[in-house]
């Protein structure tokens, strides 16, 4: 179990998902559907849903995307985040059409006069507000100031949407700070974390493709979990929003804040390894995302580190001459062909999720260690 110490921070609602106080760290996404083509959207909501997204975000360009969020929102069964620029009319659409939250940035909305037009739709209808100020499009006159985009900046441009809500006295918003530089990134939370007491939206923005960014995004929301910073992730990807939600979730697993699905423990292999450990492992991944069930599993290709990996997962199996050795709860219990350990894995894993299911009081390893 993790033993991080989180920031303090303000609980908000975002539809039925707490977010901040204390609640566990929340994994989104947002679509890149045109918002639009309502069968497109709502698919691909699903999809991030199936994979364990708890919000998702849709960006409301106009009034046809309003008209279409409306009947999206209707037809999803997660907290749907409304995006707005500009437009300070979609905003108050996107409140009443059903957002769970609205994501503006107020110095963009124009006139005080709008900005309490969209503070207090939020308001009558329990809203959040996610005030988000990006490296990229910071304004004129901070880039004067500071010469290029840095943590002082993207907090002081910050500071400014806050002092707005703060104004018309409305607590409710998280925020975030995000670039595509991860040190100015990290940087600029840790700043602001000092600053405010609302939660914190974690992202390093235009991270890069499915690769390279998710990399660039474990690093650097990592730095920030790891300090305690941080009470929503995404992973901005040039990829399926379903891997922004897969890696999103390694990162919190990796670190023991939440987990979901299997944990695969698995060595790079080497000349000793007695089956094809890679190829295993890639095959099980592909068969088990179904699985939501936190456990970890080790496939280890020989004796020299796989009993010691073994006894710390919940299954494991360990390479030997033709039979490999097959642990469950840290504990050998049979050997298992290695010519065909990922059929007999697959099977038994599924055996033990059954009965974890069947018996959820009945204790295991990882299934019990990670919230």
């Amino acid at each position: 179990m993790s033993n991080i110490e989180r920031r303090q921070s303000r609980r908000i609602m975002v539809g039925s998902v707490p977010v901040g106080g204390g609640a566990p760290v929340t994994v989104q996404t947002m679509t890149n559907t045109p918002t639009a083509d309502t069968e497109a959207t709502v698919a691909q909501i699903n999809d991030a849903v199936s994979a364990g997204a708890d919000i998702v975000r849709v960006s409301v360009p106009d009034r046809e995307a309003a008209e279409s969020f409306r009947e999206i929102v209707r037809r999803v069964k997660v907290p749907v985040v409304a995006d707005i620029h500009f437009d300070h009319r979609l905003a108050l659409l996107a409140a009443e059409y059903g957002a769970a939250c609205l994501r503006i940035n107020p110095g963009n909305i124009g006139s005080e006069a709008r900005i309490r037009a969209v503070v207090d739709a939020a308001r009558d209808r329990g809203i959040p507000i996610r005030i988000g100020v990006n490296g990229g499009s910071l304004e004129k006159d901070l880039l004067e100031k500071y010469g290029e985009p840095t943590p002082e900046a993207l907090v002081e441009s910050a500071m400014r949407h806050v002092d707005y809500l703060d104004r018309f006295d409305y607590p409710d918003f998280k925020v975030s700070v995000k670039a595509s530089d991860l040190f100015l990134t990290v940087n600029s939370y840790r700043l602001l974390a000092r600053r405010i007491d609302q939660p914190l939206h974690l992202g390093i923005t235009e991270a890069g493709g499915l690769r390279s960014g998710s990399i660039k995004s474990a690093i650097g929301l990592g730095m920030m979990l790891a300090e305690g910073i941080g009470d929503t992730i995404r992973v901005s990807l040039a990829a399926d929003p379903v891997e922004e939600v897969r890696a999103g979730f390694d990162i919190l697993k990796s670190l023991g804040i939440r987990s979901r699905g299997i944990n695969f423990v698995a060595c790079p292999t080497c000349s000793r390894r007695e089956y094809d450990v890679i190829g295993t492992v890639a095959e099980l991944e592909r068969r088990l995302a179904d699985i939501t069930m936190p456990l970890t599993v080790a496939v280890i290709g020989c004796v020299v580190n796989g009993p010691g990996e073994c006894v710390k997962a919940d299954i494991g199996v360990a390479g030997a001459k033709h039979m490999c050795g097959y642990y469950e709860n840290g504990v050998r219990v049979d050997r298992i062909p290695c010519a065909s350990v990922a059929d007999e894995l697959e099977k038994r894993i599924r055996a033990r999720v059954r009965q974890l299911q069947e018996n959820p009081g009945e204790p295991g390893i990882m299934a019990v260690r990670l919230p």
